[in-house]
């Protein structure tokens, strides 16, 4: 009988801890940049959740394919830069990376940083990322699916 309250007791917290997750999702959106014409585009994120999560899949307006998706892996003293071309002269003093080779880090939340830029704490040791999207026409929302525990999420990003 022991047993039996053991297995429900492990249920509870184990099922309690999968609806918190859920309903409280890691990512955080900070940062926006895009370009005039709206054709290139950056959404800040980072992770206020307990491990790495994972980008999935980046996907614009009306669940179009952009034509390039990289993460942008930077600091909170140099920030983000909105390109239309990854290969440029001032894009090389970025790093930009495929979205199925990094993990957002957990820690990485953007009002924290935030915080500490207000306080003069920064560091280049305050890691960011950012979603860097390119797309031929331009982009009013920004879709992205992402992984966290084994489960999927999505986040929909509102481009003014």
């Amino acid at each position: 009988m022991k047993k039996v309250y053991f297995a429900i007791l492990l249920l509870l917290i184990f099922g309690g801890g999968l609806a918190f997750i859920k309903f409280n999702p890691p990512i955080e959106i900070g940062t926006l940049g895009y370009s005039e014409d709206n054709k290139s585009v950056v959404v800040g994120i980072g992770n206020n959740g307990f491990r790495n999560l994972k980008i999935v899949e980046v996907v614009v307006n009306q669940h179009e394919k952009a034509s390039d998706v990289k993460i942008q892996k930077s600091n909170a003293l140099q920030g983000f830069i909105v390109t239309d071309d990854f290969r440029n002269v001032e894009a090389k003093e970025y790093v930009f990376t495929d979205m199925n080779q990094i993990s957002i880090k957990s820690g990485t939340s953007p009002s924290a940083n935030f915080e500490k830029l207000d306080e003069g704490m920064a560091s280049e040791n305050d890691e960011i990322y950012g979603i860097s999207v390119i797309h031929p026409n331009a982009i009013h929302t920004v879709h992205i699916k992402y992984k966290y525990f084994g489960m999927s999420f999505n986040e929909t990003v509102e481009i003014l």
